[in-house]
Protein backbone atom coordinates (compact mmCIF):
# COMPACT_ATOMS: atom_id res chain seq x y z
CA UNK A 1 0.00 0.00 0.00
CA UNK A 2 0.84 3.46 -1.08
CA UNK A 3 2.12 5.99 2.23
CA UNK A 4 0.27 8.95 1.57
CA UNK A 5 0.14 12.06 3.80
CA UNK A 6 -3.12 13.61 4.16
CA UNK A 7 -4.34 17.12 4.96
CA UNK A 8 -7.62 18.62 4.78
CA UNK A 9 -7.23 20.54 2.28
CA UNK A 10 -6.16 18.76 -1.03
CA UNK A 11 -6.09 21.49 -3.08
CA UNK A 12 -3.58 22.91 -1.54
CA UNK A 13 -0.86 21.71 -4.34
CA UNK A 14 -1.94 23.55 -6.66
CA UNK A 15 -1.78 27.16 -5.02
CA UNK A 16 1.94 26.36 -3.28
CA UNK A 17 4.00 29.27 -3.94
CA UNK A 18 7.68 28.27 -4.97
CA UNK A 19 9.08 31.61 -5.12
CA UNK A 20 11.58 32.45 -2.43
CA UNK A 21 10.36 34.17 0.23
CA UNK A 22 12.35 37.39 0.91
CA UNK A 23 10.60 38.87 3.84
CA UNK A 24 10.35 36.09 6.03
CA UNK A 25 7.63 34.03 6.11
CA UNK A 26 4.41 36.17 6.65
CA UNK A 27 2.22 33.10 4.94
CA UNK A 28 2.44 31.66 8.54
CA UNK A 29 -0.84 33.29 9.88
CA UNK A 30 -3.81 32.31 10.44
CA UNK A 31 -4.15 29.39 7.95
CA UNK A 32 -1.36 27.12 9.03
CA UNK A 33 -3.49 24.40 10.23
CA UNK A 34 -5.01 24.17 6.89
CA UNK A 35 -1.67 23.82 4.99
CA UNK A 36 0.89 21.13 4.94
CA UNK A 37 1.70 17.86 2.90
CA UNK A 38 -0.72 15.85 0.87
CA UNK A 39 0.55 13.37 -1.11
CA UNK A 40 4.17 12.41 -1.94
CA UNK A 41 4.86 10.82 -5.23
CA UNK A 42 4.47 6.99 -6.18
CA UNK A 43 8.52 7.23 -6.07
CA UNK A 44 8.55 9.13 -2.73
CA UNK A 45 6.07 7.40 -1.22
CA UNK A 46 8.18 3.95 -2.08
CA UNK A 47 11.16 5.51 0.47
CA UNK A 48 8.77 5.14 3.17
CA UNK A 49 8.07 1.03 1.84
CA UNK A 50 10.41 -0.38 5.14
CA UNK A 51 9.44 -2.31 8.28
CA UNK A 52 10.52 0.21 10.37
CA UNK A 53 10.92 3.75 10.39
CA UNK A 54 13.68 5.37 12.78
CA UNK A 55 15.26 8.56 13.78
CA UNK A 56 17.87 9.66 15.62
CA UNK A 57 18.19 13.48 16.96
CA UNK A 58 21.34 15.17 18.79
CA UNK A 59 19.95 18.62 21.16
CA UNK A 60 22.19 20.81 20.53
CA UNK A 61 21.22 22.90 23.72
CA UNK A 62 20.78 20.41 25.95
CA UNK A 63 23.33 17.55 24.05
CA UNK A 64 20.40 15.24 24.50
CA UNK A 65 20.43 12.41 22.07
CA UNK A 66 17.71 10.32 20.95
CA UNK A 67 17.53 6.97 18.29
CA UNK A 68 13.66 6.50 18.23
CA UNK A 69 11.70 4.22 16.32
CA UNK A 70 8.43 6.08 15.73
CA UNK A 71 7.06 3.73 12.89
CA UNK A 72 6.55 0.03 13.01
CA UNK A 73 4.03 -2.68 12.64
CA UNK A 74 1.70 -0.76 10.15
CA UNK A 75 1.14 2.42 12.61
CA UNK A 76 2.57 5.35 14.23
CA UNK A 77 4.88 4.12 17.61
CA UNK A 78 3.40 5.57 21.28
CA UNK A 79 6.95 5.08 22.85
CA UNK A 80 9.01 6.55 20.22
CA UNK A 81 7.16 9.51 19.48
CA UNK A 82 7.26 9.92 23.68
CA UNK A 83 11.09 10.01 23.27
CA UNK A 84 11.12 12.49 19.83
CA UNK A 85 8.94 14.93 21.77
CA UNK A 86 10.57 14.88 24.75
CA UNK A 87 14.41 15.73 23.13
CA UNK A 88 12.88 18.01 20.88
CA UNK A 89 10.92 20.20 23.50
CA UNK A 90 11.10 24.01 23.74
CA UNK A 91 14.91 24.08 25.78
CA UNK A 92 13.98 26.94 26.91
CA UNK A 93 11.04 26.30 29.07
CA UNK A 94 11.11 22.78 29.13
CA UNK A 95 7.54 22.59 27.56
CA UNK A 96 6.97 19.45 25.49
CA UNK A 97 4.30 19.16 22.55
CA UNK A 98 3.85 16.47 19.83
CA UNK A 99 5.55 16.50 16.84
CA UNK A 100 3.78 16.63 13.35
CA UNK A 101 4.18 12.67 11.69
CA UNK A 102 4.31 14.51 8.66
CA UNK A 103 7.71 16.40 9.51
CA UNK A 104 9.63 12.92 10.61
CA UNK A 105 8.28 11.30 7.56
CA UNK A 106 9.80 14.04 5.73
CA UNK A 107 12.99 13.86 7.42
CA UNK A 108 13.09 9.92 7.10
CA UNK A 109 12.83 11.12 3.46
CA UNK A 110 15.25 13.48 3.54
CA UNK A 111 17.71 11.36 5.53
CA UNK A 112 16.61 8.64 2.72
CA UNK A 113 17.61 11.01 -0.31
CA UNK A 114 20.80 11.80 1.50
CA UNK A 115 21.62 8.48 1.84
CA UNK A 116 22.75 8.86 5.15
CA UNK A 117 22.20 7.33 8.95
CA UNK A 118 23.68 10.03 10.89
CA UNK A 119 21.66 11.62 13.45
CA UNK A 120 20.14 15.21 12.84
CA UNK A 121 21.93 17.63 14.69
CA UNK A 122 18.46 20.18 15.95
CA UNK A 123 18.95 23.91 16.76
CA UNK A 124 15.27 24.47 17.19
CA UNK A 125 12.21 22.54 17.39
CA UNK A 126 8.87 22.83 19.34
CA UNK A 127 9.16 26.53 20.19
CA UNK A 128 6.48 27.50 23.01
CA UNK A 129 4.07 30.64 22.07
CA UNK A 130 6.37 33.03 24.67
CA UNK A 131 9.98 31.61 23.43
CA UNK A 132 8.38 32.31 19.68
CA UNK A 133 7.32 35.68 21.48
CA UNK A 134 10.45 36.42 22.99
CA UNK A 135 12.66 35.74 20.02
CA UNK A 136 10.53 37.08 17.66
CA UNK A 137 10.64 40.84 19.19
CA UNK A 138 14.94 40.55 18.70
CA UNK A 139 14.69 39.20 15.28
CA UNK A 140 12.59 39.79 12.26
CA UNK A 141 13.88 36.50 11.46
CA UNK A 142 10.91 34.69 13.36
CA UNK A 143 7.89 34.40 12.22
CA UNK A 144 4.74 35.53 15.12
CA UNK A 145 3.08 32.80 13.80
CA UNK A 146 5.87 30.27 13.34
CA UNK A 147 4.97 26.24 12.66
CA UNK A 148 7.51 25.67 15.49
CA UNK A 149 4.85 26.20 17.89
CA UNK A 150 2.48 23.30 16.59
CA UNK A 151 5.47 21.34 16.16
CA UNK A 152 5.49 21.17 12.19
CA UNK A 153 8.83 22.63 12.14
CA UNK A 154 12.65 21.97 13.05
CA UNK A 155 15.79 23.63 11.96
CA UNK A 156 18.97 20.83 11.64
CA UNK A 157 21.91 20.47 10.17
CA UNK A 158 23.13 16.68 8.86
CA UNK A 159 26.85 15.98 9.82
CA UNK A 160 28.78 15.02 6.70
CA UNK A 161 26.66 16.82 4.55
CA UNK A 162 26.98 20.06 2.85
CA UNK A 163 24.33 22.89 3.75
CA UNK A 164 23.90 23.20 0.23
CA UNK A 165 23.10 19.72 -0.28
CA UNK A 166 20.60 19.22 2.11
CA UNK A 167 18.65 21.68 0.98
CA UNK A 168 18.70 21.12 -2.30
CA UNK A 169 17.59 17.19 -1.31
CA UNK A 170 14.87 18.96 0.78
CA UNK A 171 13.76 20.85 -1.99
CA UNK A 172 13.43 17.91 -4.35
CA UNK A 173 11.00 16.41 -2.46
CA UNK A 174 8.73 19.51 -3.58
CA UNK A 175 6.97 19.36 0.11
CA UNK A 176 7.00 21.76 3.11
CA UNK A 177 9.07 24.57 3.71
CA UNK A 178 12.63 24.64 3.37
CA UNK A 179 14.70 27.95 4.85
CA UNK A 180 18.29 28.14 3.73
CA UNK A 181 20.70 29.87 6.79
CA UNK A 182 24.39 29.41 5.73
CA UNK A 183 25.29 32.17 8.52
CA UNK A 184 23.79 29.95 11.21
CA UNK A 185 24.51 26.71 9.57
CA UNK A 186 21.36 24.73 9.35
CA UNK A 187 18.12 24.49 7.32
CA UNK A 188 14.21 24.90 8.19
CA UNK A 189 12.39 22.50 7.45
CA UNK A 190 8.43 22.61 8.04
CA UNK A 191 5.31 20.83 6.95
CA UNK A 192 3.47 24.11 5.70
CA UNK A 193 3.31 24.95 1.63
CA UNK A 194 6.11 24.21 -0.52
CA UNK A 195 7.95 27.10 -0.67
CA UNK A 196 11.80 28.41 0.03
CA UNK A 197 13.76 31.37 1.44
CA UNK A 198 16.92 32.41 2.21
CA UNK A 199 17.42 33.67 5.51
Amino acid sequence: MSIHFLTQHQSALSKVNTQPDLKRRHMLKAGVGACGLLAFSGAHAGMLHMNERKLTFLNLHTNERVQATYWAEGGYQADGLLAIKKVLRDHRTGEVYPIDHNLLDLLQLLQYKMGSQREFHVISGYRSPKTNEQLSAKSNGVAKQSLHMLGKAIDIRLPGHALTDLRDAVLSLQVGGVGYYPSSDFIHVDTGHFRQWHG
